[in-house]
């Protein structure tokens, strides 16, 4: 189930990294900051998504 996450963590964390990104530009913080913030948020909620994603495939 490990590798199954981690091969989801490829899809998953940047789906979320760039929807979190577009969400940091749209209510307009657009400085180096917010978007790195954004981008490393979007990666650590990624890591329990995909392993619950994971074992919901994994059954």
């Amino acid at each position: 189930m490990i590798r199954l996450a981690l091969v989801l963590y490829s899809l998953i964390g940047t789906t979320l990294a760039g929807s979190f990104v577009v969400a940091a530009l749209a209510t307009g913080h657009d400085t180096l900051w917010p978007i790195l913030m954004a981008a490393a948020a979007g990666a650590v909620v990624a890591v329990p998504v995909s392993l619950l994603v994971a074992r919901q495939i994994a059954g």
